[in-house]
């Protein structure tokens, strides 16, 4: 597989695949490995998708200072990517987490971004958090309600969202975060468990990471198209939260699946495909 080098020497690792113009894709986790990514529903039959593994997962090299997990830090190996592809500017996503990285990079170097699609994504960047009542309005779906699990589920996330939450809380919220909770689903959350770079996460937003009013500022300066995409079940980053986020843009656009979780080209392929896809254009 393809690699190049980080500032710092580091050795990072990314992925192509599919056909069209470059499409910068940056994973969540935080620190996941990118293949959790795949083809993002199809995606791939419109545009070639870069998947970057982010320092420390996937196939790309631990480095030698851990301090350089943090997100701030991460977008000097997203510029050193793009130098090493030989793009003037290109179309960057980031979904989750890496929605924080998407918009540091943008902010920094917005000359050199195209299109920004951001995919049911993080919000610490730019200082938004939803609220307690907005994750649970969002795992309150009619389409849930009768599921054996919900009842022990939305326990949880109630005393998450009230500041008493444990790990074990913490994992009984796991359907929420799928528009469908099935087999599937469940070999990729546990999929996910073993993806994640635990020691890095800690570190992607720790003190320091993020400026959100700089980040705001610069981010109302940014001209070019934006699309958010979210997930009317999301408990992670629910509608109102992924609405604000795109209001924060001069030129932005907002789509919401029905019955969608934090991961949309799972929930509705051919929905995530054709958006995303009409978009970029």
């Amino acid at each position: 597989m393809p690699t190049f080098s980080a500032p710092d020497g580091t050795l990072l690792a990314y992925h192509v695949s599919g056909a069209g113009a470059p499409l910068l894709c940056l994973p969540g986790g935080p620190m996941q490995d990118s293949a959790y990514l795949g083809d993002l529903g199809g995606l791939d039959a419109h545009r070639t998708l870069v998947r970057l593994d982010l320092r420390g997962t996937g196939a790309s090299a631990v480095p030698e200072d851990p301090a350089s997990y943090r997100c701030d830090r991460l977008v000097e190996d997203v510029e050193a990517l793009r130098v090493h592809l030989g793009l003037d500017a290109v179309d960057v996503l980031g979904h989750s987490a890496g929605a924080n990285l998407a918009a540091l990079y943008t902010a920094r170097y917005p000359e050199r971004v195209s299109r920004l699609v951001l995919v049911t994504p993080g919000s610490a960047a730019v200082g938004l958090d939803a609220t307690g009542e907005e994750r649970l309005a969002a795992a309150r779906g009619k389409w849930r309600a009768d599921e054996p699990w919900f009842a022990e589920a939305y326990a949880a996330l109630e005393e998450l969202t009230a500041g008493r939450g444990t790990a074990e809380s913490f994992a009984a919220v796991a359907p929420f975060f799928h528009g469908t909770w099935d087999e599937a689903a469940r070999e990729r959350h546990a999929e996910s468990e073993r993806q994640r770079n635990g020691e890095a996460a800690g570190v992607f937003g720790s003190a320091g990471a993020y400026e959100p009013a700089v980040t705001r500022a610069a981010l109302k300066g940014f001209g070019r198209p934006v699309l958010a995409v979210a997930g009317e079940g999301d408990v992670n980053s629910p509608v109102e939260t992924v609405t604000a986020y795109a209001d924060l843009f001069p030129e932005s656009r907002l789509w919401v699946l029905a019955g969608g979780g934090h991961f949309p080209w799972h929930d509705d392929a051919e929905w995530f495909r054709e958006k995303v896809g009409a978009f970029l254009g």
